[in-house]
């Protein structure tokens, strides 16, 4: 079909349509009642538009007929907050209204006005339409038969098109619902981020114990010692499965809070991971943990896990030393252990990965710093966090 008429082909044509002509249904029965003053219809709709809820349904019905198929139509569906949100329903109304009169008009005389020059072409007088039953039939009426329906092609179209924009105008959401949108866009971006961080840290630090413990017993060849590292797997592993099932059921209940998730109160258990994985922990907590503020105390906790699971990663079984302090000032976290090989090689650049990245960047959301690389021969991640 020509690019110019396909928009017959379209659902959304007729649909805007039927949106036109509902409006006028209440215009007709009005008529039935009383012909000398169709204005009242268009009176009514100023304090009905003015009623909160009018815009919600007017949104829902706009939505349905206006723009089939689109997934995010810029047309609010909730009520009028304010003043400004109630006249432009008002508007919308009115506007839908004078629309509505052309479309049915439209509709329903130029199919007429057709018929009627088809049938003057064939000798038939024509009666129902005005100036033309003066004039007497002749052929040449077949050709202009096609104009109307042109005509009311390209009414349809385009009261379509023009009450689609206004719906979009007046309907759309104000700066206020827009800046809410944003701001729960936004809130959903950090919480798709903060939870592909608590898979990476729990489970990375879950799979890189295994790895490590699996390696260790398959070399050692030790029957007891195999027994430790199944059972140091075990234990991971189980933890792991507890925190993935934490953040699936985030997922799954979005307004349900992350509620137990890991503090540093449980340190120990990473501490003890990180030993049953051969690495030789020297750790030293001080001061009340317990009296961490909850958004500190996980995020500390996740970056000492990450932490550890970086020294496992990339530097195996090494010395670790582990220094995490409460103070009057905040969190101090400290994590060392000796680089692989040449500090200046290519092992230090295998520490700066996106776990690394993702410490300094809780730090930085807490409104503390993370320092990470090496000093002194020894790789370190620092953590300084308020405690308010």
């Amino acid at each position: 079909m020509p690019r110019p008429f396909r928009p017959l082909l379209r659902g959304a044509t007729y649909t805007r349509l039927l949106h036109l002509w509902v409006p006028m249904l209440v215009v007709s029965v009005w008529l039935f009642v009383d012909m000398s003053t169709p204005w009242v219809p268009a009176l009514l709709l100023v304090p009905l538009g003015l009623l909160p809820g009018v815009r919600r349904g007017e949104g829902v019905q706009a939505r349905l007929l206006l723009t089939p198929g689109e997934q995010e139509p810029d047309i609010a569906v909730t009520p009028s907050a304010t003043w400004r949100d109630r006249l432009r329903t008002v508007v919308w109304l009115e506007a839908r209204m004078l629309l509505g009169a052309p479309a049915v008009f439209g509709t329903v005389w130029l199919p007429i006005l057709s018929f009627e020059l088809v049938a003057a072409a064939f000798g038939h007088r024509v009666t129902d339409v005005p100036l033309l039953d003066r004039l007497p039939p002749h052929w040449s009426y077949a050709v202009l038969a096609p104009l109307p329906l042109l005509a009311l092609y390209g009414l349809v179209v385009g009261l379509g098109e023009l009450v689609t924009v206004l719906a979009r105008r007046l309907l759309g959401p104000s700066p206020a619902e827009r800046l809410a949108a944003l701001e729960e866009r936004t809130e959903q971006l950090l919480e798709r981020t903060r939870i592909a961080r608590e898979l990476h840290d729990s489970i990375g630090h879950a799979l890189t114990v295994a790895v490590v413990q699996a390696g260790a017993a398959r070399a050692a060849g030790d029957p007891e010692f195999t027994d430790r590292a199944l059972a140091a797997i075990e234990d991971t592993g189980r933890a792991a499965l507890e925190d993935l099932e934490r953040v699936l059921g985030v997922l799954r209940e979005a307004e349900r809070p992350l509620s137990a998730r890991p503090t540093l109160a449980e340190a120990d258990r990473l501490l003890e991971s990180a030993r049953a994985a051969g690495a030789k922990v020297d750790a030293e907590l001080s001061g009340p943990l317990e009296s961490l503020p909850g958004p500190v105390s996980r995020e500390g906790y996740r970056m000492l896990q990450e932490s550890l699971t970086n020294v496992l990663r990339h530097a195996g079984a090494v010395p670790v030393r582990v220094r995490v302090a409460v103070t009057d000032d905040g969190l101090h976290l400290e994590v060392r252990n000796p680089l692989p090989g040449d500090a200046d090689g290519p092992g230090r650049d295998a520490y700066d990965g996106s776990g690394l990245r993702g410490i300094r960047e809780r730090a930085a959301l807490l409104g503390g710093r993370a320092r990470t690389g090496p000093d002194t021969g020894d790789w370190q991640v620092h953590v300084e966090l308020p405690a308010s």
